[in-house]
């Protein structure tokens, strides 16, 4: 099921439903909560958003399409085939390889809204999400399985990557020069030479923060990283 719009009515009896709400993120078996947000008159280097001003239904929809975003990330995660590259053999560095291996729509009646802010012209939403029993398996193994934790910053022009990029495509950029710098971390920890290229599946630990850096969009971002394959150089 799809929701097309939210109206702020339903803006309004969330913020108030959710006074008695916590914030603890936790760690449960069968619930993800987390915490995201938006800006109401996004600007990106020297150019407004094409929908600006954002209107309350605008403005609802892209939250929870944000929100159904870390959701799908922390569940299903991403395949990923990383070229480490390296710049004295002149082999470019090379992350373009990030596919989602499932996805959670916005209007996905699992997802619960707890809390709605308007605070100093952000959207800030909490929301939880009822998992199913397959999608408590999937997060279990990331959690038990031979997965390993890593953290790391992702960066973004403030213009995005490209003159077309908004809002969800700079989120997405971010998480993914964020992942590709977790993988790389990783591999420096654990490989006495540098590999050629590597492969695996990477998910989201917990919903990303996001901020200014140095005039860049920055991301810190915790991850679970399950590295399958590494191919050295010697191979070649």
């Amino acid at each position: 099921m799809t929701i097309r719009r939210i109206s702020p009515v339903f803006l309004v009896f969330c913020a108030v439903f959710a006074q008695a709400q916590t914030h603890d993120f936790g760690f449960y078996p069968d619930t993800l909560r987390g915490e995201a947000w938006i800006d109401l008159d996004p600007v990106y280097g020297d150019r407004v958003d094409i929908e600006s001003p954002l209107t309350p239904e605008i403005s609802g929809r892209r939250v929870l399409q944000e929100t159904a975003l870390y959701f799908s990330g922390m569940i299903y995660g991403w395949s990923f085939h990383y070229h480490i590259g390296e710049r004295a053999r002149g082999i470019a560095e090379d992350f373009s390889v990030f596919e989602p291996m499932g996805e959670i729509v916005w209007g996905d009646p699992r997802m619960r809204i707890t809390e709605v802010e308007n605070r100093d012209m952000q959207l800030r939403l909490w929301a939880d999400y009822h998992m199913d029993e397959a999608q408590q398996r999937r997060i279990h193994l990331w959690r038990t399985g031979t997965s390993r934790n890593a953290q790391a910053m992702g960066y973004v022009s403030i213009f995005g990557s490209s003159p077309d990029d908004g809002w969800f495509e700079i989120r997405n950029a971010l998480i993914k020069d964020a992942a590709r710098a977790a993988v790389r971390e990783m591999l420096r920890g654990t490989e006495r030479n540098r590999p050629k290229e590597a492969s695996g599946f990477i998910s989201l630990a917990s919903f990303p923060r996001f901020f200014m850096d140095s005039g860049q969009w920055a991301a810190e971002v915790r991850f679970r990283v399950q590295i399958n394959e590494i191919i050295p150089f010697a191979v070649h």
